[in-house]
């Protein structure tokens, strides 16, 4: 049995993770404006797998072969910080547009809507090594079923998520609505965002630190 307050814990700090601006909103708010709500849903759905392969692997002990090879953690965060800087030059490029300004662009289908929503989330090796620096904290070994216990407790960290991004999804019409008619503050948004891609890009690209096993 799961502890309710190891619950609340995770979703505390899900919470906090998930309103942090990162590539799978970045790509959640850009598909929902281009393509619309349901585009949108179906990118999340693709994300949410993303989040639950990240869950599995980790509670059966994939996240170890990241801190056992420092290269192969190396390749997947450069291959981020590669995406992260593709967004930010998409943001920044004369001629530029930002997330949030409605385009005519080619449709995708929902397959590849799918899979672009789960390499997104898969880019990303930190989701593991998060799960695999919290999710021991809120485990109670004197209970057993220690690999039950990962599980639920990492779901709860999917679900905060799914639910956060699916609130943005579906309010992305609405925000790039009210930025059209202030096209100062969707250029001035346009500019940030690239900056604050471009700044992540340069961070993961250049953090020497390895990742961190289970305290």
């Amino acid at each position: 049995m799961v502890e309710l307050s190891g619950i609340l814990g995770v979703t505390v700090v899900a919470l906090g993770m998930v309103l942090t601006p990162g590539p799978n909103m970045i790509y959640l708010v850009s598909r929902s404006i281009t393509q619309g709500r349901r585009a949108g849903m179906i990118s999340l759905g693709g994300v949410a797998l993303g989040f639950m392969v990240y869950l599995v692997a980790t509670n059966v002990g994939l996240s170890v072969v990241f801190v056992a090879v420092p290269e192969l953690y190396v390749a997947v965060k450069l291959a981020g910080a590669a995406y992260l800087a593709y967004l930010a030059w998409n943001a920044l490029k004369p001629g530029g547009i930002s997330v949030f300004d409605p385009q005519d662009v080619p449709h995708d289908s929902p397959r590849r809507l799918f899979t672009m929503g789960l390499m997104t989330n898969l880019l990303n090796p930190k989701i593991a090594i998060m799960y695999l620096s919290l999710i021991p904290q809120f485990i109670d070994l004197d209970k057993g079923h220690v690999l039950f216990q990962g599980l639920v407790l990492g779901s709860a960290q999917v679900v905060v998520s799914v639910a956060v991004n699916l609130t943005i999804v579906l309010a992305a019409g609405t925000i790039a609505v009210f930025l059209s008619r202030r096209p100062s503050w969707l250029k001035a948004q346009r500019y940030m965002m690239g900056t604050v891609l471009g700044a992540l890009a340069i961070s993961l690209a250049v953090d020497t630190s390895g990742p961190a096993g289970p305290s």
